[in-house]
């Protein structure tokens, strides 16, 4: 089973696992759960606005019934056909999904490469709160 696995973490936390990872990769040096498939946002803001409703609706139609072109896929959801082309570009831009050519007539054909979607939010209800420190009492 092929898994995406989706993270939100603040954006400092974000750019040095990035340069880790290409640090890592320049001297490649990858081991096993370095490459399995992980897509991070900076913020919860920036997860909502990037996987809609929608878009979610979209990616497990595709997943399921795995359509021969983007009209086809867009008949799945009941959506127009721009509208779902739209989202699919974007989704393809995160890597959620893959746009192959060569299907039928020519069509571009929507892959999902993945059974599976894991997300990790850490949503913090304070600013700088450290995960270690004990609550405050409320005697």
């Amino acid at each position: 089973m092929t898994t995406l696995h989706i993270t939100v973490g603040d954006r400092a936390q974000l750019r040095e696992d990035t340069l880790h990872f290409i640090q890592t990769a320049e001297a490649d040096e990858l081991d096993e759960s370095d490459k399995r498939a992980v897509l991070q946002f900076g913020t919860y803001d920036d997860l909502v606005d990037s996987l809609t409703p929608l878009r979610l609706e979209l990616i497990q139609a595709i997943a399921k019934e795995r359509p021969s072109s983007m009209r086809e896929a867009a008949r799945l959801v009941d959506r127009d056909v721009s509208d779902v082309h739209a989202d699919l570009k974007q989704l393809e831009v995160l890597g959620i999904l893959e746009l192959k050519e060569g299907g039928p007539g020519g069509a571009i054909q929507p892959v999902v490469p993945f059974d599976k979607i894991e997300m990790h939010i850490d949503y913090p209800l304070l600013d700088d709160v450290d995960a270690d420190s004990t609550p405050a009492s409320a005697d």
